[in-house]
C-alpha cells in the first residue's frame, strides 16, 4: 500500500501536505480501502474555523459513515468540488485528485511522518 514519503499523516488515517501555512488534506489509501466504495462526502464550508481533532465532515461508503477529523487548527480556504461530485476519487486517486480541503493553518501541528504512519498501519 502506498504511503508517500513527502506527506504527513494523522492517526485518523488522513494525509496532510504542508506548503507554507496552507495544509492540503485527504484520506490515505489505507482509509479508502477500509471504507470500501465511497459514495458521499460532506465537507465544512469555506471560511469555517476548525480545531485539531474535531469532526469537520463525513465520508459515507457502502460499508459505513465515518467522521473526518481536522488534522490542524485553522480556517478552511478551499474545498475540492471534484470529490464532492465524484466521491469515488477517494478510492481511485486519494493522494492527487482525491484531496478534500485546504486549510490556512493557525497553530502548531502534531503530525506523523511517513515512517511513523507506516508503523501505525502495520499494526492494524
Amino acid at each position: 500500500m502506498s504511503v508517500p514519503s513527502e506527506l504527513n499523516y494523522t492517526e485518523d488515517h488522513e494525509w496532510v501536505a504542508l506548503e507554507g501555512d496552507i495544509a492540503t488534506v485527504g484520506i490515505t489509501a489505507f482509509a479508502g480501502e477500509a471504507l470500501g466504495d465511497v459514495v458521499y462526502v460532506d465537507l465544512p464550508a469555506v471560511g469555517s474555523t476548525i480545531l485539531t481533532g474535531d469532526a469537520c465532515g463525513e465520508i459515507e461508503s457502502t460499508k459505513s459513515v465515518s467522521d473526518l477529523f481536522a488534522p490542524v487548527d485553522g480556517e478552511v480556504v478551499e474545498l475540492n468540488e471534484a470529490v464532492v461530485a465524484d466521491p469515488g476519487l477517494l478510492n481511485t486517486d486519494p493522494y492527487q485528485a482525491g484531496w478534500l480541503l485546504r486549510i490556512k493553518v493557525s497553530g502548531p501541528t502534531k503530525l506523523l511522518d511517513a515512517a511513523a504512519y507506516e508503523a501505525l498501519i502495520g499494526g492494524e
